[in-house]
């Protein structure tokens, strides 16, 4: 049993909770995430680690309730315990295994929609804490929904904010607000991370190729079980087929098929939609064994 220690609503949905789970925070790297079952006979439920204290032996994660296993995790209050709390599992952030001097030329922004400001996070601090510098971008359909601004902000050489209402920061979205710093404020970039709805990151991509500012996507969104055995994440990355959760889930944007990507996340949510991509996709439809590596 993993025991949590705090719990914070962001919104009215979305909540922060810190979990006491000393051997995957002595392993846990931005980027990776993990697997909740709140009950033994719970649904595995992949969530991306937003924080992570090697040396009090806590993971935080971020979640929105939208669904009736994370709506159950909201009812969990400090003091509770979730049944299992497995990770760290997936690839770290290519930029914490980057080579300085490849890292010092970089001049990166993260662009973050809605509850991708949790993911987006430990990335920004563990540039912070090395010695780098960068800006971020945080969008919401309204201020409301905001997560994580004031956090950011202590962490980021620049944070913006925009709102789709225009109830606070920038009035529009995040591709318009990246257009407005390059084009209108001078601001240059030369690496991207974009996490977000799959929507969100599909036009980030097509603005930021405009731009020519090579950009990174994370595709926790279209992950079921979290090991490679469901098939659920399965994405063609430029010809090659790639699973999110054991490949990933952070890959290149621009080779990413989001229209494929989005109409599996659809179809999976049906038993006629996976037999039918069972039938399409073949032997590629599931990854074929664990790989997990978690601990």
């Amino acid at each position: 049993m993993y025991k949590i220690l705090e719990k914070r609503m962001l919104t009215d949905t979305i909540f922060e909770m810190k979990i006491h789970a000393p051997r995957v925070a002595k392993s846990a790297m931005p980027g990776q995430f993990i697997i909740v079952k709140n009950t033994e006979k719970g649904e595995r439920i992949p969530l991306t680690i937003s924080d992570y204290d090697a040396q009090a032996g806590t993971v935080s994660i971020v979640t929105q309730a939208v669904g009736k296993s994370t709506m159950e995790l909201m009812t969990f209050n400090e003091g509770d315990s979730v049944c299992d709390f497995v990770g760290p599992l997936g690839c770290a952030s290519d930029l914490c295994t980057m080579p300085a001097e490849e890292l010092s030329e970089k001049k990166i922004i993260f662009i973050a929609g809605g509850v991708g400001a949790a993911p987006i996070y430990p990335q920004v601090k563990w540039l912070k804490e090395h010695g780098y510098e960068c800006d971020v971008i945080i969008g919401a359909r309204n201020k409301s929904l905001l997560i994580l601004e004031e956090e950011m902000k202590k962490v980021a050489t620049n944070v913006y904010v925009c709102t789709d209402d225009g109830s606070y920061g920038f009035n529009g979205n995040v591709t318009a607000l990246l257009k407005k710093l390059v084009n209108e404020d001078g601001k240059v970039y030369n690496h991207a991370v974009a996490i977000g709805p799959m929507i969100m990151m599909k036009f980030c991509v097509l603005t930021t190729k405009e731009m020519g500012i090579p950009t990174i996507v994370s595709l926790n969104p279209i992950m079921v079980d979290g090991t490679g055995m469901c098939g659920a994440c399965r994405v063609t990355v430029g010809d090659e087929v790639k699973f999110a959760c054991v490949d990933g889930p952070e890959f290149d944007g621009f080779k990413i098929n989001f229209d494929e990507a989005m109409r599996r996340q659809t179809m999976y949510r049906t038993e006629e939609g996976q037999a039918k991509l069972r039938f399409e996709e073949g032997q590629t439809h599931k990854n074929g064994g664990c790989g997990c590596g978690g601990n």
